[in-house]
């Protein structure tokens, strides 16, 4: 199994195979629009525009799981994005990442790749998953993690 064996609904309600990313590098992301770490669209932005043409994706997951953070619907978290970072990568539906609630792709993620100490939960927003051109979780990074200083990491894999 996968990450290419899930589907999932993006920011405008639509039906996504993520076998659609099949041979990209992937960097999945739990966002929130009144975060402290929500800066960090600006950095995911130029990181995704600097390598979104050698087959790299951000797939960015809005949760109001942590401090209701994100508290718009999807409209609303999508023109924030938009307005004050110019994001073009790609956006899905809110979810939820962790619980009974939370969705089949997160609970895969916190599978393969667990945080500090072993822990399967997600800590807080903007918790960061790397994939590998074969759908392989290969890493996770913790919310402070700057988008930049996972660049090595991505490289290697591009």
């Amino acid at each position: 199994m996968n990450i290419y064996d899930f589907t999932v609904i993006d920011i405008d309600n639509k039906e996504v195979k993520l076998s659609k990313y099949k041979d990209n590098v992937l960097l999945i992301v739990n966002v929130a629009s009144l975060c402290g770490f929500t800066p960090q669209y600006e950095d995911l932005e130029k990181l995704y525009l600097k390598y979104k043409d050698n087959n790299f994706k951000i797939l960015a997951f809005p949760s109001n799981q942590f401090s209701k953070q994100e508290p718009g619907n999807n409209e609303d978290i999508k023109t924030f994005c938009s307005v004050n970072f110019n994001t073009s990568f790609d956006m899905f539906s809110k979810i939820n990442v962790n619980g009974d609630d939370a969705i089949p792709l997160y609970k895969f993620l916190k599978q393969q790749a667990s945080g500090i100490l072993g822990t399967k939960s997600i800590k807080w927003n903007f918790t960061k998953f790397l994939i590998n051109k074969n759908g392989e979780v290969l890493n996770r990074y913790a919310p402070f993690t700057k988008p930049f200083n996972i660049q090595d990491d991505i490289t290697k894999l591009l």
